[in-house]
């Protein structure tokens, strides 16, 4: 199904905030749907890469919070 310029052309004359309901619309059908983009073979390497770092050393992360926080940037 293609998506035509005309209705790219009337969803620019809406508001932002017409704009982000429809984002907002599209983005809960795509996690509705379980529809994921397929992972390049670069993006699965890394992300195994990951996985084996965390599974060999669980500890060795950060939570979120301390990276918010800065509490391990050192200079």
């Amino acid at each position: 199904m293609g998506f035509s310029q005309v209705k790219i052309d009337e969803i620019k004359k809406l508001s932002v905030s017409e704009k982000i309901l429809i984002v907002e619309e599209i983005w809960d059908n795509i996690l509705k749907n379980d529809e994921y983009p397929e992972l390049t073979e670069a993006q699965q390497a890394e992300l195994n890469k990951r996985i084996d770092d965390y599974q060999a050393n669980p500890q060795g992360g950060r939570t979120w919070d301390e990276i918010k926080n800065n509490r391990f940037i050192r200079f």
